[in-house]
């Protein structure tokens, strides 16, 4: 996403089993790459994850 991925914006490279379509090559963006999961950001659920992602780029937008 050239202009950056808003907060609670579905990412342009997630295909429908909601697998990043960037993983592994080496032109994946570092903010991508950076991001470790943790069971605190995974929870027990796809909308508990989605959910901490979305604060967490609230938290951090310029």
């Amino acid at each position: 996403m050239p202009q950056g991925k808003p907060a609670g914006i579905r990412c342009i490279q997630l295909d429908a089993n909601n697998l990043c379509l960037l993983f592994g090559p080496p032109d994946r963006p570092a903010v991508c790459s950076g991001l470790q999961p943790a069971a605190e950001m995974c929870g027990e659920s796809n909308s508990h994850a989605m959910q901490w992602l979305t604060e967490l780029e609230a938290n951090t937008a310029p």
